[in-house]
């Protein structure tokens, strides 16, 4: 679903008016709503990246929890730090797979090595 689709035109102000009339004034309940919208916008582009956002949201919240359970500082910063390059990782490999690779192709015929097309393609995440 785009932001300039029909789709979305229905989506926005039905999860909004739900947000400020149906779970008016309870928190837990605005959160799930939003959480639930944000997984279905996000599956409306692709449902086969719903398994890569659970599996970051876990690792994120089982970092975090470790974080707020920790007193050392040493620690903490090092799970932070996990944390980020973890989810920075990700970035790197979704958006600068297909351009090194492609890179690496070029290289090698350069050298008259002969070099297959993409082994693995690759699907840029929304949001990624």
């Amino acid at each position: 679903m785009l932001f300039n689709s029909f789709e979305f035109l229905v989506f926005f102000p039905l999860v909004f008016v739900l947000y400020w009339t149906l779970v008016r004034g309870s928190g837990k309940a605005q959160n799930t709503l939003l959480l639930t919208a944000s997984v279905v916008f996000y599956a409306a582009a692709d449902v086969r990246s719903l398994g890569l956002l659970a599996a970051r949201a876990a690792i994120d919240y089982l970092l975090a929890l470790r974080i707020a359970n920790t007193q050392n500082e040493r620690p903490r910063r090092l799970l932070f730090l996990i944390g980020i390059s973890f989810n920075v990782g990700l970035l790197c490999f979704f958006k600068y797979f297909g351009f090194f690779h492609t890179g690496v192709v070029a290289l090698l015929e350069n050298f008259a090595l002969h070099a297959d097309g993409p082994a693995l393609v690759i699907l840029l995440p929304v949001g990624t």
